[in-house]
């Protein structure tokens, strides 16, 4: 009998004669049952929650940063120069047009106005004896009692008495105003701030504002525009820049205040520059608003939101199925064979918890929401709608 020793080399270790053991054993199961051999495309496909896309009539917005700023503001300046007498209103004091905020020194405008009519007085007194001098002068002449030349230095004197009669009332109307600017009146209805000086200090016109004052009601708020923003803006409330800011015709404007909050009333735009600037790109606009509340503070920085005066129809998904790569934005849609495409979309402003699609879908069509990490484009799904539908 022949006998092979190379048959006995697996067998030299225990551990390969189990290996080999082992291996066998794999091999007579996986003949022994049938099931292990089943195609792996039997398996269920995934479960996934969708959601249809929906139609839904939408005010667009476009959102902008502005900045309030007060219809009239002005820094109080001293004209004439004195010793502060009195301040009349307290710090940050709501005023009206005409109220008396400071008076300045008026005793010694009020002496220099008199000492002034004095010298109207005078003036007019040698008037008269010019206009004496020179008909006396005259009359003479007349009767070749007197020499021309005396007669006409009379008539040069009057003349000098009646500029002098001038100079004096132009001395009195300018005593007059420096009197006036004793007494500093508020130019507006408005809010004062800090005062720079005190009592007793002396002010003039060079040295620092005394009080700055802003009205509050109605305000100004702000803001720019580029030129596609400007575009867009146009096309959607269907009006060209000359009539935009037409009461009757300008799209309705909202503010969110600093602390992200809206404001409870709506303004109107009330200036479109006319020019795009060259530095910037950008085309200034101006809204007005009623500010009632005195919400609206001068200076302060607020989101401004522009409506178009008409609502469209637009198509709007749950902003769960939204998802984003390095080409952009884009959706997984189940077609009617329960397959799973990949839709690249355009999308648009935000509602609430939805998102306007402008472009790639199609209101009906069914995007998945939930299991997102289970699929891929190509595979078939088990779709369930999912339990909340928006636009319902």
């Amino acid at each position: 009998m022949f006998f092979d020793p190379n048959f006995l080399k697996p067998l030299q270790s225990g551990r390969s004669f189990k290996a080999l053991s082992c291996a066998a054993a794999l091999g007579l199961i996986t003949l022994a049952d049938p099931s292990t051999a089943q195609d792996t495309g039997d398996a269920q496909p995934p479960k996934v929650s969708i959601a249809a896309a929906y139609t839904q009539d939408i005010t667009e917005e476009a959102t902008f940063i502005g900045r309030a700023e007060a219809l009239n503001k002005a820094d109080i300046i001293a004209r004439v120069s004195g010793f502060l007498d009195s301040q009349n209103v307290e710090d940050g004091a709501l005023v009206k047009e005409g109220d008396l905020l400071f008076t300045i020194e008026p005793d010694l405008y009020q002496a220099t106005l008199d000492a002034r009519n004095a010298d109207l007085d005078r003036a007019q007194a040698n008037l008269e004896l010019a206009k004496v001098e020179l008909a006396r002068k005259q009359e003479l002449y007349e009767r070749d009692a007197t020499p021309e030349s005396e007669r006409d230095i009379a008539r040069a004197n009057e003349l000098v008495a009646e500029a002098e009669v001038k100079s004096a009332q132009a001395a009195i109307k300018q005593a007059k105003l420096d009197l006036s600017y004793t007494e500093i009146h508020a130019p507006f209805d408005g809010r004062i701030g800090r005062a720079a000086t005190s009592v007793g200090d002396v002010v003039g016109p060079n040295n620092p504002p005394l009080v700055n004052i802003v009205s509050e009601a109605p305000i100004y708020v702000n803001f720019s525009l580029n030129e596609k923003e400007f575009t867009s803006v146009l096309q959607a409330v269907g009006e060209n820049a000359a009539s935009l800011a037409e009461s009757n015709k300008s799209p309705v404007v909202k503010v969110v205040l600093p602390n992200g909050t809206e404001l409870d009333e709506e303004g109107t735009i009330v200036f479109v520059d006319n020019r795009i600037d060259p530095l910037t790109g950008a085309i200034r606009m101006r809204a007005q608003f009623d500010n009632a509340k005195r919400l609206i503070v001068d200076g302060a920085f607020l989101s401004v939101q522009i409506e178009a005066l008409k609502p469209t129809t637009e198509v709007l998904i749950p902003q769960a199925a939204l998802q984003r790569d390095q080409r952009g934005e884009f959706v997984l849609v189940v077609n009617d064979q329960q397959m799973v495409e990949q839709r690249y979309i355009t999308t648009g402003n935000t509602v609430e918890t939805a998102i306007i699609v402008k472009d790639g879908l199609r209101a009906g069509e069914s995007v998945i929401v939930e299991g997102l990490q289970r699929v891929r484009p190509g595979v078939a799904v088990d779709a369930v709608v999912a339990s909340e539908q928006p636009g319902e």
